[in-house]
């Protein structure tokens, strides 16, 4: 079975002269340029087992999936047991270890077959356990991007209905009460909230500062108060879950902030 994990990222980046200096002349050459980038054997024979794992085990399952709106659980067990939603994540977490690059490769192959397989690969590596990556403590790392490589889905929780994605509008609040923060509030289209087992929420900690109040808080999906509506019933990659997500006095410690309190 092929994974990520046993076969390591390396990516060579080949940088070439974009220009040749003719002999004895004052003229540029006329050479196209070459291309900044290239793909290794690795990498090229990883897009390739990318491509077939695609075709071989998600297409014939596509239309059930949009059908049921919602990805198949084989599927999503699938993804974690390839090292897929891992994969920029250090192998110390559970990842796999690759580069940005890797992350690309694998997200434009699921796309070829399933662009909702792919938006849910995707928003979990880039939003939610990049920010971790990023900005967790090692105490936050250790505890959920091993969860997340293996097993948690991640929901990345800003659009809100009367706001939509401008972050310096949203108006879930989050009061601090004691040692712990209690949100209360609504996002709306937050994409794989239907199977996310952690939630980053955008909420002002102190709406008096406006923008410089907005913070990343972490909540786990059985935290009382935290409610998942249905999904929508889209146009399109419906087997991606998209949903509102209710906060109705959703308590969460202080080290459960993400990043520094008010840069969320």
């Amino acid at each position: 079975m092929f994974s990520l994990r046993r076969v390591g990222c390396k990516i060579l980046e080949q940088w070439r002269a974009p220009v040749v200096v003719a002999a004895k002349s004052k003229n540029f050459s006329t050479e196209a340029p070459r291309p900044l980038t290239m793909l290794t054997e690795d990498e090229l024979a990883m897009r390739e087992t990318i491509r077939k794992l695609a075709m071989e085990q998600i297409a014939p399952l596509v239309k059930k999936m949009e059908d049921e709106h919602k990805i198949d659980e084989g599927i999503r067990q699938m993804l974690f047991d390839n090292g897929l939603m891992g994969i920029e994540t250090p192998a110390e977490y559970s990842g796999s270890g690759c580069g940005f690059l890797t992350m690309m490769l694998v997200v434009e192959e699921l796309s070829r077959v399933d662009p909702a397989v792919a938006a849910y690969v995707d928003i979990h590596n880039t939003l939610v356990n990049s920010l971790f990556m990023k900005l967790g403590t090692e105490e936050q790392k250790t505890k959920y991007l091993t969860k997340l490589c293996t097993e948690y889905a991640g929901s990345f929780c800003l659009t809100e209905p009367t706001s939509g994605s401008d972050a310096f509008a949203l108006k879930t609040v989050a009061k601090k009460d004691g040692k712990d923060y209690v949100i209360n509030g609504s996002k709306m289209w937050i994409s794989n909230s239907d199977v996310a087992g952690v939630f980053l929420i955008m909420a002002n900690a102190d709406p008096s500062k406006g923008y410089k109040g907005i913070t990343c808080f972490i909540a786990e999906r059985d935290t009382p108060g935290l409610t998942v509506a249905k999904p929508e019933n889209k146009l399109g990659i419906r087997a991606s879950g998209t949903c509102m997500v209710h906060f109705d006095n959703v308590r969460v410690p202080e080290e459960n902030i993400l990043g520094e309190y008010g840069k969320g």
